[in-house]
């Protein structure tokens, strides 16, 4: 489902009207960005059905550097992966792809094809206009609350989804969420979309300024690009809210996007407020402000699962539910938090009452041994802070960093358990694993804590903690 818009190219057009592409035959151009051409298409025979019209992103190769070629055949296999291993309604759907053959159009000899179906207008264009036709250009009314709603219910549906799938999509803006001809929400352009390996991927340093996380302008450049997290995701989602409800306005001022950027870097480093639209309803609001949260380890709790339960609530009148939280934030603090725990380790003076006092009978103790599922971790000896894991005091409050004990552990680990708890906070590992059982664990001294049972791959027979 790609966009009608205003064809910003000049010139003679790469695809004229007319011209057979596979089985569908142009009707004219949609759109142009950096890497690609879109056109409208129809079916050739006219057959009709419910893909009769759609949308060709030509991806063309012919005259790059092999580096550049690469890039781009790169981005449309990410686009074509993503579309045949995670589809969902709030997805582009993709049709099929293809490789034009045009030895005698040396331009397009060789580029990429991907069939997909359109839609009515952008998320940009309907901010712009308030009714979603035209170009882009209108007075800016927006859209009311019920609608914004609904588009933001879609986008976090989306979202949710491809987190779920392991992929980051790194380029969410209003320009790729785009409004079907039924007026449903999708997104789209994945050729920038990053697939996981367990917390985080890598990326080449691109993206959109105006969208990207503060902590991505200083993340360093490795060798396979710089990290890419879902919480990157988040914080576009929390500037997308705020101009939804903003009648497309930026959470931050500035008159250009670099300017912008730099507002968002000094927001994330305490130099200045979060300042958010008198318009931005109070719920979106609050829920703008959790998604622009100035850190990864801030943003990180709030989920896209989390969030969507939280509008589901707020939609239909009821409390929400407890949200699933993922440990890794609280687990791995930050370099310097990491090492003042590691300090409290090796002093072992803080004393720390666990809110579950009662032992467990005499011969019930058995030994969990600590699991990480940072790979990375799991191969360090070194007992890197980084690669800590915290214990919690109280598996029925947040697991956050004010509710764990100062002792660290680190994978494999061994450790006491007495008893069990099978209805605690869940909690959701690295790898997406989900549980509510936690394990009283005994730490050296009276201290005892509570270690959840996604941080073990042992399942010992314990009773139940009284």
């Amino acid at each position: 489902m790609l966009r009608d818009a205003a064809f910003p190219g000049d010139g003679e057009e790469l695809l004229p009207a007319g011209h057979r592409v596979g089985e569908w035959t142009v009707t004219g151009p949609i759109g142009e960005g950096g890497w690609a051409t879109v056109y409208a298409a129809r079916r050739a025979d006219g057959s009709g059905g419910p893909d009769d019209t759609v949308a060709l992103k030509v991806l063309p190769t012919a005259g790059l550097a092999p580096r550049q070629a690469r890039r781009v055949a790169e981005a449309a296999r990410r686009e074509a992966e993503l579309g045949r291993t995670a589809p969902h309604p709030r997805l582009i759907r993709l049709l099929g792809t293809l490789a034009l053959a045009a030895p005698d159009q040396p331009s397009l000899d060789g580029a990429i094809v991907l069939v997909m179906e359109r839609a009515r207008c952008t998320l940009r264009d309907l901010l712009a206009t308030g009714t979603g036709v035209g170009s882009g250009t209108g007075t800016g009314s927006g859209v009311g609350e019920a609608e914004g709603a609904r588009i933001v219910t879609g986008i976090c549906e989306g979202l949710a989804h491809l987190h779920r799938s392991g992929w980051v999509h790194t380029d969410l803006k209003p320009e790729n969420v785009l409004i079907g001809a039924d007026g449903e929400v999708r997104l789209s352009d994945f050729g920038l979309a990053i697939e996981l390996t367990g917390t985080h991927g890598h990326s080449a340093p691109m993206g959109t300024p105006d969208y990207l996380p503060p902590e991505r302008w200083r993340e360093p450049l490795g060798e396979h690009g710089v990290k890419v997290r879902t919480t990157a995701d988040i914080w576009a989602l929390g500037i997308v809210i705020h101009e939804v409800f903003a009648a497309g306005g930026s959470p931050f001022p500035g008159a250009t996007p670099t300017a912008r950027s730099a507002a968002a870097q000094q927001y994330a480093e305490g130099r200045s407020a979060l300042r958010l639209a008198a318009t931005v309803p109070p719920f979106w609001r609050a829920l703008a402000a959790d998604c622009l949260a100035p850190t990864h380890a801030a943003r990180a709790p709030h989920t896209a699962e989390s969030l969507l339960a939280r509008i589901h609530a707020h939609r239909s009148g009821r409390r929400p539910r407890r949200p699933y939280l993922r440990a890794r934030w609280y687990l791995r603090p930050r370099p310097r938090t990491a090492l003042i725990a590691l300090a409290s380790c090796a002093t072992a003076v803080v004393t720390v009452t666990a809110p579950w006092p009662h032992p467990g009978p005499s011969g019930q103790q058995a030994h969990v041994r600590v699991f990480n599922a940072e790979r990375g971790c799991q191969e360090r000896t070194d007992r890197d802070p980084r690669c800590s894991l915290g214990l919690a005091v109280d598996p029925l409050r947040p697991y956050t960093a004010d509710n764990t004990v100062p002792v660290r552990v680190w994978h494999n680990d061994t450790l006491d358990a007495d008893c069990e708890l099978p209805t605690g906070l869940p909690v959701i590992n690295e790898e997406d694993a989900t549980s509510t059982l936690w394990y009283r664990v005994h730490l050296p001294g009276p201290t005892t804590a509570w270690l959840p049972a996604v941080r073990t791959r042992d399942r010992p027979a314990l009773h139940r903690c009284p």
